[in-house]
């Protein structure tokens, strides 16, 4: 059973998390019930030894000699990676971007209900995507009304607009963004953030592609 939730877990080792829960659901997809280590780790794309490393960290899992029970190892990282519960979104920005993320079924499969839609575009203000309106983004501000809480906001701005509307999520009680602006930008230390900077991914794959051409 794992242990109490810590503080100290580094974000490689959640990221790693995530990759061996993945790894049980395509596992249990192909009617495995039971794996070991190696398996599990071969799936992942880690050691067996960084696997038990990992999962040492909450708790013992897995029995020496026969495995992992994969049903009872997915319901754990379930819970520890917080996929137990669903969690409401808030998508900032209606745009290309922020389209293609709310059409991204896998979301809702994993827990994340996109609730309400922002942007500051009057065009776009008053459409209604899968029943969920787009609403003018001063509705974030404190005391425009929204009654519900947003667990997790998700930009999708322009970078120079993304420090002010992470400032205005913060302050509408917002406790965790993700931030898909190409800048970074700065939150108390009571928020969570997250930045995917698709550039940056993939000027870094151009600089592989050079290093293999020369190989």
């Amino acid at each position: 059973m794992p242990r109490s939730m810590r503080h100290d877990i580094s974000i490689s080792t959640v990221r790693r998390l995530s990759a061996y829960y993945r790894a049980l659901r395509e596992l249990r997809g192909e009617g495995i019930a039971v794996a070991s280590s190696q398996l599990l780790a071969e799936r992942s794309g880690v050691t067996p030894a960084q696997l038990r490393k990992d999962l040492s960290c909450f708790g013992h899992f897995g029995t020496r000699g026969r495995g992992y029970d994969l049903d009872s190892l997915t319901h754990e990282l379930r819970s520890i990676l917080g996929l137990d519960r669903r969690w409401r979104v808030g998508l900032i920005g209606a745009g290309n971007v922020g389209s293609a993320l709310f059409s991204y079924a896998p979301f809702r499969e994993q827990g994340f209900d996109v609730v309400a839609i922002y942007d500051v575009d009057p065009a776009k203000i008053g459409q209604v995507w899968d029943g969920v309106r787009i609403a003018a983004i001063d509705e974030l501000r404190p005391g425009a009304g929204r009654v519900e809480p947003l667990d997790i906001a998700v930009l999708a701005v322009p970078a120079a607009a993304a420090q002010e509307v992470s400032d205005l999520v913060v302050a509408a009680g917002v406790r965790a963004i993700l931030n898909f602006a190409p800048r970074k930008i700065s939150v108390p230390d009571t928020v969570a953030l997250r930045t995917v900077d698709m550039a940056i991914e993939l000027e870094a794959l151009s600089f592989a592609l050079r290093f293999l051409a020369g190989r």
